[in-house]
């Protein structure tokens, strides 16, 4: 794990670019635990019914629950997307209670209320038993994304036991991706789907297996993509690479997953990902014949959470300025994991300063700003210039709704967890 990368002394975000409630709500949380999530579930599922329509009627809508697994936002989302993409079986449970909640007339997906497409490449026995059950037993609507030979003779097994039959697609390592992207998983060696040189083999196996429906195929290879002309060619690919493969081996085409990959901007000059455009180049396809899923996470979400932290201290060291904030990496890894450029803005601190209490402040100059641990690893973000920072008062980070508090370390050091609380961001 790397520090983030430095901002170069670029300052930090003004306060007014975060919203008026956002703020409040911020300064509330600060005064009580000192730091945690504020999120707009409200807002998610804006941007997910935004993404839906911008894409043609052939396109499937699900949310990536491991980006942002709160129970508010996925309730949120269950009544905007046509199913969840989990990758545990507590995921599952989570996106199946939401999906089976959502009122009526809202929501897409099938007559069942919805399909979870379940991804990981070490699916265990016990995993695979558990979706079996969830659907023999509950009716859950379950595909899943099977990853090996040995994964799809599990698969098999599990769903032979508890009386079923398992949908499964096949996903895919392709040698060749034809995009870029800031986490590219495929044409690379990795654990994720099956090297497409023995793609044909694990057909083969997973036609002669009597547990499964073989439905199509997986093909989730490209990650935070911000060129919008690129990811519509990715998809022509994959349709294409699909449909050829399917005919050559025998498959009854009826899935083709492409999974997310949608990227965000995080820093001001940073691409934004061009829905229209992106919608429009699809629009010009044939309609493939398919039910073609995409599973974005980032894009739904990171817009429509925000990190706060109290600042407990400002100290000096041989020249250095640095932030100390309640929480850290233990609430907020994603910086650090990523090692991206995450600006965050001061909000003054609203509660009276202690009389007699020293208050260390900055002023004009660049800080890094660490969090609470014991480990020079808890850094969220170096050299930014301040204009004013104190101890007391609050940072806030934008861009916090996916990858945050599910992509963190809460056990180190058992300080207390991060909260996560609700809003309305667009409140006057």
């Amino acid at each position: 794990m790397e520090p983030p990368r430095s901002f170069d002394h670029a300052p930090a975000l003004p306060a007014g670019r975060i919203p008026a409630p956002v703020r409040g709500a911020a300064l509330d949380l600060a005064a009580g635990p000192g730091a945690g999530y504020l999120y707009d579930p409200a807002l998610a599922a804006d941007r997910a019914r935004t993404l839906r329509k911008s894409l043609p009627g052939w396109a499937r809508v699900y949310f990536a629950a491991k980006s942002n697994g709160f129970e508010p936002v996925l309730a949120h989302l269950a009544e905007a997307v046509d199913g969840f993409e989990a990758a545990s079986l507590r995921e599952a449970r989570s996106c199946l209670a939401a999906l089976r909640s959502r009122r009526p007339g809202t929501g897409y997906g099938s007559p069942g209320g919805g399909r979870i497409a379940v991804s990981g490449p070490g699916k265990t026995p016990e995993l695979l038993a558990g979706l079996a059950r969830l659907r023999a037993e509950n009716g859950a609507d379950v595909v899943v994304n099977a990853e090996s030979e040995l994964e799809l003779h599990r698969a098999s097994a599990a769903a032979l036991a508890a009386g079923t039959v398992l949908p499964v697609t096949l996903r895919v390592n392709p040698e060749r991706v034809p995009v870029s992207g800031a986490l590219v998983m495929g044409g690379t060696p990795g654990p994720f789907g099956v090297p497409e040189p023995l793609v044909a083999d694990a057909v083969r196996t997973a036609l002669t297996l009597p547990g499964l429906d073989l439905a199509g195929f997986h093909v989730h290879a490209v990650s935070g993509n911000t060129d919008a002309a690129a990811h519509a060619d990715y998809v022509r690919w994959c349709l294409d690479w699909a449909r050829r493969t399917a005919d050559g081996l025998g498959v009854d085409l009826r899935v083709v997953d492409v999974g997310g990959g949608l990227g965000v901007p995080f820093e001001e000059g940073d691409p934004v990902f061009d829905l229209e455009g992106f919608g429009a180049a699809l629009g010009e396809l044939p309609d493939p014949g398919v039910e073609v899923v995409f599973e974005p996470g980032r894009w739904i979400a990171a817009p429509t959470g925000w990190y706060a932290a109290r600042v407990t201290d400002v100290k000096s060291s041989y020249g250095g300025r640095f932030a100390v904030v309640r929480g850290g990496i233990n609430h907020f890894q994603l910086p650090t994991s990523w090692e991206i450029r995450h600006p965050f803005a001061v909000l003054e601190g609203g509660d009276p300063w202690p009389a007699g209490m020293p208050r260390p402040a900055v002023r004009g100059e660049s800080v890094t700003v660490c969090g609470e641990l014991c480990t020079p690893e808890d850094v969220l973000a170096r050299d930014v210039r301040v204009e004013s920072l104190r101890a007391g008062d609050v940072l806030v980070f934008p861009n916090a709704g996916a990858y945050g508090h599910e992509f963190a370390m809460p056990a180190f050091l058992a300080h207390p967890a991060a909260p996560r609380v609700t809003l309305d961001s667009r409140l006057p």
